[in-house]
């Protein structure tokens, strides 16, 4: 087999959204984040580019999510990357805390209720770092409700509920951001992982 030209990128969890042209969307019974044998059906270890998870790791619990991101971790190629956003557990808005909280109602569209952690970004920085990644804030909220916006390009994942995509945040005001992160994989960890 010749070296391969092209990158293969991943959306987990897609629910039906199609924000990113060219990636394979998948859904949790045909790609699971806690069961290694969807990935091997489908790709080589080291071989995915990208992996894309918009309002996932919420549902996983801190533990379940190093698992995860383990996982994840021998499937990327060397450099390869996820790009996470989950709901932001320091944004200063009370009724966007009430709906994505630990067994919250959520919006209608949303199953918030089987959400298992909210996380801030010190805690979804330490469990990637934990998986063996170096972590990118890309927009967040600090401990004080500030917010901050680290430029990151769409063509590398977009995020639709995010401060640069989602119509409800333009503007001065937000009205639901997400936390959002580049965890990268290490060429030099591979072999610890």
């Amino acid at each position: 087999m010749g070296k391969r030209t092209e990158e293969i990128k991943v959306v987990i969890g897609a629910g039906g959204y199609d924000n990113n042209p060219g990636w394979i969307h998948t859904q949790e019974d045909e790609l699971n984040l806690m069961d290694i044998n969807t990935w091997k059906g489908r790709f080589d270890e080291h071989s995915i580019t990208a992996i894309l998870a918009e309002h996932v790791w919420e549902h996983l619990t801190y533990e379940e999510g190093v698992s995860a991101a383990q996982l994840c971790f021998k499937f990327l190629e060397p450099s390869g990357y996820i790009r996470c956003a989950v709901p932001d557990g320091f944004f200063p808005n009370e009724e966007y805390q009430n709906i994505v909280k630990v067994g919250g109602p959520g919006p209608k569209d949303h199953p918030a209720a089987s959400h298992k952690i909210v996380h801030n970004y010190k805690t979804l920085s330490k469990m990637f770092e934990n998986a063996g990644y170096k972590v990118n804030l890309l927009e967040y909220c600090d401990e004080n409700g500030n917010f901050h916006f680290n430029e990151w390009d769409g063509k590398d994942g977009v995020i639709f509920r995010s401060k640069r995509f989602d119509p409800r945040n333009q503007g001065d005001k937000l009205l639901f951001p997400s936390l959002i992160i580049d965890a990268i994989k290490s060429k030099n960890d591979e072999e610890e992982n």
